[in-house]
């Protein structure tokens, strides 16, 4: 385990803590959210940290993986919607015409994030419409549970669906580092330590 493989963790977790967040209550951090999404339009960034801009913006995401890994009143449905995404991961990497349809979708929203703006309706909807088109026609399915009068508007649908794209993602990126699943049961207290330091240094010099 190193810092990239939790940097990378870090993201994963936070889409998915965003997501769920926004099943249960139909908001969600929009500083967390906005940094996930951005990730999702930098495939070519030349280092981990230049996926997410900068270590500042993983914050929630690495105090949630603290929490899940540490604490006893971890969120249990994040844990598996991140192992699920995991999963996903591996599924889409079989399917290279999935992943191009899934390339040039993200082409074609990142010019209506120049037209609209990241944060705007438009590229949440568009962004929900690629991940329904292809990465919930795989198995498994990340299954979303929460208020079912939060997940019935249409919005809130389409920001969960959002934050799961980003969640894909930074499981890409895990991998394209050396992630593995085993490595969180094996390396578990090392990647705790690992997320403490940079999220103190994060919080210390805003990063």
């Amino acid at each position: 385990m190193n810092e990239e493989r939790v940097l990378a963790l870090a993201g994963l977790f936070q889409a998915c803590a965003s997501a769920q967040q926004l099943a249960n209550e139909g908001r969600c951090d929009e500083g967390a959210m906005e940094a996930s999404v951005a990730s999702v339009f930098r495939i070519d960034a030349p280092s981990v940290v230049g996926v997410y801009g900068n270590i500042s913006n993983l914050r929630p995401g690495l105090r949630n993986l603290i929490a899940q890994l540490d604490e006893s009143d971890r969120d249990m449905a994040v844990t598996r919607m991140v192992v699920t995404v995991m999963r996903l991961e591996r599924s889409l990497a079989a399917r290279p015409d999935l992943l191009e349809k899934l390339q040039q979708g993200i082409l074609a929203a990142q010019r209506q994030v120049e037209h609209f703006g990241q944060g705007s309706s438009q590229v949440s909807s568009r962004l929900a419409e690629i991940y329904a088109s292809t990465l919930s026609i795989l198995k498994p399915r990340v299954m979303v549970s929460g208020n079912p009068q939060q997940l019935q508007l249409p919005a809130v649908v389409e920001k969960v669906r959002a934050n799961l794209l980003a969640a894909v993602r930074s499981a890409v990126l895990w991998r394209q580092v050396g992630g593995r699943q085993w490595q969180l049961l094996l390396y578990r207290r090392r990647c705790s330590m690992l997320a403490r330091g940079l999220l103190t240094g994060a919080t210390l010099d805003n990063r």
